[in-house]
């Protein structure tokens, strides 16, 4: 299962980083930094898709090779199997653009950025096209999936892309320009698809955090709490700190944005490998562990939050590290100080959760 996460993890991020690359290509460079990114980045990124999402493919070929063999459980799992063939299509779409990308310089013309995003979007597409929701409800649950792994990959690729391999801060005024609005734009798309991703998979939210999906969703949504705040730091508070500071360099908290957003990438690639509630009888060997080891809540079809005065505690102290998150950019303390802050944030906050619950 280890390997499944770091798989799923490794395609969001190589979609991510394709799609930042190509975006960027098309805007003018007098809106964006000066983007160095080596080209070998963007090859290996496009080689890491077919490869990342072909390990849940293999676990199922590995699992029918004791009755059928390896060429005939390939063949079946390829070409008859939706995921396998949802791998093919995603496949045939990278190999295209790595020789498209390994040929010509996509950065020259409008036209070949162009082409780039139309394939890195129908490899989304195909992504989608293999998700769990997609097999549950095969026309929204692949729209609600593909829009929102479409809306994160526009959002966090250029974050991405801009906050690791900018040369410099030049420009970084007119990009927030534009960029906060398109990330104001994915972030509301983003929320809208998840919550509808959510309607297939859960009946209760708070009953679902007894087993493991509950819990790697609850730990995805704390997560998005110093998101926001992050969010807003780098689209406007900055934004009148690079006006006062010329020399102000904005990128390594764009670059804690971006470390944040790979937690919520890991916990979305754990959500994946899970058991969703609905199809989960609640007992206790499928109880998660982590719940039973700070919950003493009894194993039980309902739950439901109730506050009390653990939980008051925790939010207090959720409160100071937010505060502290704050203070250490006013301070400029060292953004590893301030990531630090941000986790011992989600801590605190999952805590006072789970010491809700009744």
């Amino acid at each position: 299962m280890f390997l499944l996460i770091i798989s799923q993890v490794f395609l969001y991020l190589c979609l991510s980083i394709t799609f930042g690359c190509f975006l960027l290509s098309l805007i003018p460079k007098n809106y964006r930094p000066d983007i160095t990114a080596p080209k070998r980045i963007l090859l290996l990124s496009i080689i890491g898709i077919p490869i990342s999402s072909f390990i849940p493919v293999l676990q199922i070929i590995l699992y029918l090779i004791p009755t059928s063999g390896f060429y005939e459980s390939f063949q079946n799992v390829v070409f008859t199997f939706e995921i396998g063939k949802a791998w093919l299509f995603v496949f045939t779409l990278s190999t295209i653009l790595f020789i498209f990308v390994l040929l010509i310089d996509y950065r020259k013309e409008a036209l070949y950025g162009f082409f780039g995003i139309v394939l890195i979007c129908l490899s989304i597409v195909g992504v989608g096209w293999s998700s769990h929701a997609s097999s549950i409800d095969s026309t929204w649950g692949f729209i609600s999936d593909t829009t929102h792994l479409t809306a994160v990959c526009l959002w966090i690729g250029i974050l991405i892309v801009v906050s690791w391999f900018s040369k410099d801060s030049s420009n970084w005024l007119a990009f927030l320009k534009w960029f906060t609005p398109v990330a104001i734009l994915c972030f509301i798309v983003t929320g809208i698809s998840g919550l509808i991703l959510m309607s297939f998979v859960v009946d209760d939210y708070v009953t679902s955090w007894m087993i493991p999906y509950g819990q790697a969703l609850l730990i995805k949504h704390l997560f998005i709490v110093p998101l926001l705040f992050y969010a807003f730091l780098n689209g406007i508070i900055i934004r009148r700190e690079m006006k006062k500071n010329i020399d102000f360099d904005p990128r390594p908290w764009a670059k804690v944005e971006s470390i944040i957003i790979l937690f919520i990438f890991s916990e979305t690639a754990v959500l994946g490998e899970q058991s969703p509630p609905k199809e989960t009888v609640i007992s206790s060997d499928t109880v998660s562990k982590l719940f039973t080891m700070f919950s003493k809540v009894p194993v039980q079809e309902s739950l439901h939050l109730s506050i009390n005065l653990n939980s008051i505690m925790f939010i207090i102290l959720a409160v100071l590290f937010l505060a502290m998150t704050i203070l250490s950019f006013i301070r400029k303390a060292p953004v590893l100080l301030s990531l630090l802050m941000s986790v011992l944030l989600v801590v605190c906050l999952y805590f006072s959760f789970i010491l809700s619950v009744a």
